[in-house]
Order: C-alpha cells, then structure tokens, then sequence
C-alpha cells in the first residue's frame, strides 16, 4: 500500500471521528474536534485523490468511514448488535477492498508520483 492509499484510510478514520462527534457533540470543544477532524479529514482525502483516481479514492474513504461508524457506534456506544449489521459491513468492506485492487495505481504504472 503506497502513502497515497495510507492518505484515503487516514482520512476515512478522521471522518469516523467528525460523523460521531456530529451526533454526541454537546459543547464547545466537542465542535472543535468534530470541525478540525472535518477539515484534517477532507484536506487529507483531497490530497489522496491528487494523485489516485478520484471516484475510487471518495468509494474508499466513504465505504471505510461508513464501516469504522458503524463498528465504533457498536463498540463504544453500545449501539444495538446484529449478525445482519455486521454481514452488511463486511460486505461493503469486501467491495471497498476489491474496488481499491482492481484500480491501477498511476504510480506503479510509471506515472507521476
């Protein structure tokens, strides 16, 4: 994984991080942790899809925020279990995956870096 794909993971856990403060910020500094953690996440995700096609690069950070909420929400909010919820994350994870092998890198392939 070259640090262009390190850049989109990145990205994706900062998104994690501005979705739930979205939901259980209730004061000042909550909002500015959700807020910088909008701005790192975007900033970072911007600066992935310079050089990584950019539909697959927004595919990846969305399908890995989705699923690093999700996964958060059940884990430190003791939002409701199902095998039904953790199929269907795994399943997008498996989509997410399969999207970011099958795109070619332009780095790889002699492009620029």
């Amino acid at each position: 994984m070259n640090s262009n794909w390190l850049k989109v993971v990145m990205a994706a856990m900062f998104e994690v991080v501005w979705v739930i403060g979205l939901k259980h910020a209730d004061g000042f500094w909550d909002w500015m942790i959700t807020v910088i953690a909008i701005v790192i996440s975007f900033i970072v995700m911007i600066m992935a899809g310079r050089k990584l096609p950019v539909g697959t690069v927004y595919s990846v950070f969305v399908g890995l925020g989705t699923a690093g909420t999700v996964l958060s929400e059940i884990i430190i909010f003791n939002e409701a279990f199902s095998g039904a919820k953790l199929l269907l994350v795994g399943v997008l994870l498996a989509g997410v995956i399969g999207l970011k092998l099958v795109t070619k890198d332009p780095v790889s392939e002699g492009g620029e870096a």
